[in-house]
């Protein structure tokens, strides 16, 4: 990572592709709750079915990055730097804090702390690399904050067995924080789909290892699993991360990691639609309370806008 990464500015306003690969990798994203469940109840457990949401995704990455390049005409781009490789290093410590959290926790609580990633995204801008912070974007992280607690708040445990799982929560977000800024270095020098590509062939082994040793089983018992787990990889991984990455390259860093709220939002409603959790009045206030903050976030077509 470089302190030369652009500044958090609010002038270039809104990219409209951007804004919609954002929009599409949350909702991408959003999803995977669903197939880690699937994929569980078929024989995987988390850490395996999190090393084949990676895995899986690697050859279609590749085709995509090849694709990629032909397509703007410069010929393969190297896959590794020090910004994918730190990428990959990251994402893999995002997700197994994440499967950590998971088990030593609460769903509601892993899932709260996982919002904080803004703040953390917005302080490592702010400390370490100096730039500006519009005066909206903080209390646009503040409604957004008090969204997520009205979507998740209700199944919240304030638990001192919790304390481990909560910690682990936190820590899924400041890696995920950290994961924004290495791959919007990784962009400079590289697509898309390669940045993506090469930070999954870092993080796929990390997960393997984690799962072997934890003892998961790979191979889920019936079609049913395969199907989830190459979903996630196609949609959640490649699809999600992808799109991330595309608005990594086209939007502030963050408002970009403001995707963490939308993709809640998506996971809550795709509870709703396929796994018939109810969806209770506070939550549907949650979500517009996150769209709320999200526009009030929003980069500015002017930068006039005072900063602190």
């Amino acid at each position: 990572m470089s302190p030369s990464s652009p500044p958090l500015s609010t002038s270039r306003g809104i990219d409209s592709f951007g804004l919609l690969a954002l929009l599409g990798g949350a909702l991408a994203m959003g999803v995977s709750p669903i197939f880690v469940r699937f994929a569980a109840a078929d024989g995987v457990p988390a850490f395996a079915s999190a090393f084949w949401r990676v895995a899986l995704a690697l050859p279609l990455l590749y085709g995509w990055a090849l694709a990629e390049e032909q397509k703007a005409g410069t010929g393969p781009k190297p896959t590794m730097n020090k910004a994918i490789f730190l990428a990959g290093l990251l994402f893999a410590g995002d997700l197994l804090c994440w499967h950590i959290a998971i088990l030593n926790t609460s769903v509601a609580n892993a899932t709260f702390f996982g919002t904080t990633t803004p703040i953390w995204v917005v302080l490592t801008a702010w400390l370490v690399f100096g730039q500006k912070i519009p005066r909206a974007v903080p209390l646009g992280i503040f409604l957004c904050i008090l969204g997520g607690v009205a979507l998740v708040g209700r199944s919240m445990e304030l638990d001192a067995n919790h304390v481990k799982g909560d910690l682990y929560g936190i820590g899924t977000a400041i890696f995920f924080s950290l994961y924004f800024f290495a791959v919007q270095e990784a962009r400079k020098g590289s697509g898309a789909a390669r940045s993506t590509f090469g930070l999954s062939l870092v993080t796929a082994p990390i997960l393997g290892v984690a799962a072997l040793l934890n003892g998961d089983s790979f191979l889920p018992h019936g079609a049913s699993g395969y199907a989830a787990l190459f979903a996630m990889a196609f949609i959640s991984h490649a699809g999600g991360q992808g799109l991330l990455a595309i608005a990594l390259g086209r939007l502030p860093t963050v408002f970009t990691s403001f995707i963490i709220f939308i993709e809640t939002i998506a996971a809550a409603l795709m509870a709703w639609l396929v796994l018939d959790e109810p969806l209770v009045a506070m939550q549907a206030l949650g979500g517009a309370t996150i769209l709320i903050g999200i526009y009030i976030a929003r980069p500015k077509e002017a930068s006039s806008e005072p900063a602190t």
